[in-house]
C-alpha cells in the first residue's frame, strides 16, 4: 500500500485508519508546523506517494516538485488557501479537504465570542481577577441585548447558515446576508434577508459576523473604507481567515470608537497580532481554536483519512477540491 507524509501528528482515529488500510506512515515528531527548509528536507527523504498536511503548511510549487511521487495532498482543513491549486493542477496532483465535520463548533465559538464581546465578559473577568470589584454598580460594565438586533453575514456557506439560523430562532435577531449569490435554502433556515451589497450589510448591521473563503477577491473584504460604513455601535466578527480584514486598520478603528467592539479566532499574520490589538479591551481573542472540539477534529483527522484511502483504491476522493 502507499506511503504517506504526515506534517504534524492528527488524532489517533485517523492514523488508525490509515494503519488498518495496510499505509506506512512516517509523522513529522515536532508538535509544531514545520519551517519551509524542514518540510522539504522530510518530503524528499522518500518517494512519498501521498502527503496528509494541515493549513498551517504553504504547499506550493517547490513543495510539490520536492515530492514529484505524490500524487495526492490531503488537506486537514476545510479552507485550502495554504495549497496553491494551480501548481497541483499542472502537476496532477490530486487535493482534498475537510468540510462539514466542523460546521457546529465553528459556529457555536462565533456565537461564543459574540456573546463574550457584546456582553464583555472577558473584561469583567480581568477585572476581578484584578481585585477591582468593590461591589454592585447599576453602570458596572455596561453590554447590549441580542434580541431584536440585527445580524449581518458575510458568505453563506454551512458555518454562516448555522449561525444564522441559530441567532434568529434562538435569540431572535434579525438576520441579513450578502453572498455572490442569494440562497434560498440560507433564507429558509434562518428567516434571513438578502442583501445585493456587502456595503448594505455593513449599514444595516448590528454585528457583523464574517463567514467568506481567502481568496484574492475576500483578502481585506474588510478594509478602513468598509470599517467607517459600520455603525459606531457595531461588533465585528471573524472565525474564517485572518487575512479577510484588514487587521492594521481594525486596530485603529476599534482604537477611535469607528466600531464599538471585534471578536476574532484568525489573525492576519499568525500566530502574530498586528501591533496594539492585545492591548485593546474592547477585542476578544481566541488563538485559531474556533474548531478545536474533540468531535471536529476527530471528524476532520476521519476525513483526511478517507479521502487517502479512496485515492489509492482508484475512487474519487468524498472530498476532492482539485
Amino acid at each position: 500500500m502507499a506511503t504517506i507524509y504526515i506534517t504534524r501528528k492528527i488524532p489517533d482515529i485517523g492514523i488508525s485508519m490509515l494503519k488498518e488500510k495496510g499505509f506506512e506512515l512516517d509523522i513529522s515528531p515536532k508538535d509544531r508546523p514545520l519551517t519551509k527548509r524542514e518540510l522539504l528536507k522530510a518530503l524528499k527523504k522518500k518517494p512519498y506517494d501521498g502527503v496528509l498536511c494541515l493549513l498551517t503548511d504553504t504547499i506550493n510549487g517547490e513543495v510539490f516538485d520536492a515530492v514529484p511521487s505524490a500524487k495526492m495532498f490531503a488537506n486537514y482543513a476545510v479552507g485550502f488557501n495554504n495549497i496553491t491549486i494551480e501548481e497541483a493542477k499542472k502537476r496532477g496532483v490530486t487535493i482534498t479537504n475537510t468540510p462539514g465535520v466542523l460546521t457546529e463548533a465553528v459556529a457555536e465559538h462565533t456565537l461564543a465570542l459574540l456573546f463574550a464581546v457584546v456582553k464583555r465578559v472577558v473584561e469583567g473577568d480581568t477585572f476581578l481577577r484584578k481585585g477591582k470589584y468593590k461591589g454592585w454598580g447599576p453602570e458596572l460594565f455596561l453590554g447590549e441585548e441580542l434580541q431584536g438586533k440585527t445580524l449581518g453575514i458575510l458568505g453563506a456557506g454551512r458555518i454562516g447558515g448555522r449561525v444564522a439560523e441559530v441567532a434568529s430562532k434562538g435569540l431572535g435577531m434579525n438576520v441579513i446576508y450578502y453572498d455572490i449569490k442569494q440562497s434560498p435554502e440560507f433564507e429558509q433556515s434562518s428567516s434571513a434577508t438578502f442583501r445585493a451589497t456587502l456595503e448594505e450589510v455593513l449599514k444595516e448591521a448590528d454585528i457583523v459576523s464574517v463567514h467568506v473563503p481567502l481568496l484574492p477577491s475576500t483578502t481585506h473584504l474588510i478594509n478602513a473604507e468598509r470599517l467607517r460604513q459600520m455603525k459606531k455601535t457595531a461588533y465585528l466578527l471573524n472565525t474564517s481567515r485572518g487575512p479577510v480584514i484588514d487587521e492594521d486598520a481594525l486596530v485603529v478603528a476599534l482604537k477611535t470608537g469607528v466600531i464599538r467592539g471585534a471578536g476574532l479566532d484568525v489573525f492576519e499574520h499568525e500566530p502574530k497580532l498586528s501591533k496594539g490589538l492585545a492591548k485593546l479591551q474592547n477585542v476578544v481573542m481566541t488563538p485559531h481554536t474556533a474548531s478545536a472540539t474533540k468531535s471536529a477534529r476527530d471528524g476532520m483527522a476521519k476525513l483526511a483519512a478517507e479521502n487517502l484511502i479512496a485515492f489509492f483504491e482508484g475512487k474519487v476522493p468524498p472530498n476532492k477540491v482539485s
